[in-house]
């Protein structure tokens, strides 16, 4: 009986760290924030998106598993901003009462005029300096929910923090190389503004903040005669989006096709955009390149 009792405890003492280590269960709302989870979280963290690759998370429904995921949960993270008006509504549904973390916490938010109304722009992990501002959020998140692998999360976190503040600093010299004049651009939805106020290029779109605005017929004429008069030559569609007025506004004002564009869904994972960091890279070169 000794024996086998000492047995047992050289056993447990054998055991590896990496075996009793903890595995977070976390909720992104959409596939770039659960992208910068993953990336921060590394094998500690396992990641459940509600909206994934290609989808408008303006637009989303949640279904009865997504309820199901949040029951389950340690974290939930949000982007806010005004981006899931949904989750409140699937949190009272679920019956989950952990935290909501929301990853732009610290944004200077973007606001402007729409309908008559202020709003607030919601895309802003679009500024790759955001994003390393979403990823320090995740970080003391990942680990406030587990903290015997805080030093993980944080040699994870900074690694990757450092590699968008790069991705922000070359991003900037690309555009900077270009003449201001031949920064602007028609895009499907207004669903660049953060990206456009850190990086200096002006976007045009028919469609406001959300997929699911409207635009009248006197406001796509008045885009297409600004389209005219400021010489806007490319167009870009969005991977989430419906390209058919951008192309029908395109059409009419003589701007030609650039691309496609991945502003706030990645792509599928053997897409050219299947992670905020590929995503971000390939909006900077696709854009950069129709200017040069």
């Amino acid at each position: 009986m000794k024996r086998f009792t000492l047995s047992f405890a050289m056993a447990l003492i054998m055991v590896s760290p990496a075996a009793l280590a903890k595995t977070v269960d976390a909720v992104a709302s959409f596939s770039v924030l659960a992208d910068i989870v993953r990336q921060v979280g590394g094998e500690h963290v396992k990641v459940t998106e509600l909206v994934g690759p290609d989808g408008d998370p303006h637009a989303f429904e949640p279904a009865p598993k997504d309820s199901q995921s949040l029951v389950k949960a340690d974290v939930v993270f949000v982007s806010g901003l005004g981006l899931e008006g949904w989750i409140d509504r699937l949190v009272t549904a679920s019956g989950y009462r952990g935290k909501v973390l929301t990853a732009s916490t610290g944004v200077n938010p973007r606001k402007m005029e729409e309908e008559g109304k202020t709003v607030t722009d919601p895309h802003a992990w679009n500024s790759a300096r955001n994003g390393a501002l979403y990823a320090r959020n995740i970080m003391n998140a990942l680990i406030a929910a587990d903290p015997q692998d805080a030093d993980y999360f944080r040699q994870h976190g900074e690694a990757y923090i450092q590699k968008l503040e790069k991705l922000d600093a070359w991003a900037k010299a690309e555009f900077a190389a270009i003449p201001q004049a031949k920064r602007k651009v028609l895009t499907s939805h207004d669903a660049f503004g953060y990206f456009g106020a850190e990086y200096g290029v002006q976007f045009l779109s028919p469609v406001g903040f959300s997929t699911e605005a409207e635009s009248s017929a006197s406001d796509v004429a008045g885009l297409i005669d600004q389209i005219k008069q400021e010489n806007i030559a490319t167009y870009f569609i969005e991977n989430q989006t419906d390209p058919r007025l951008v192309k029908q506004i395109a059409s009419a004002s003589g701007a030609k096709p650039g691309g496609e564009l991945y502003p706030e869904a990645l792509s599928a994972a053997d897409g050219p955009a299947s992670t905020y960091e590929a995503a971000f890279r390939h909006n900077v070169t696709t854009l950069a390149g129709s200017m040069k």
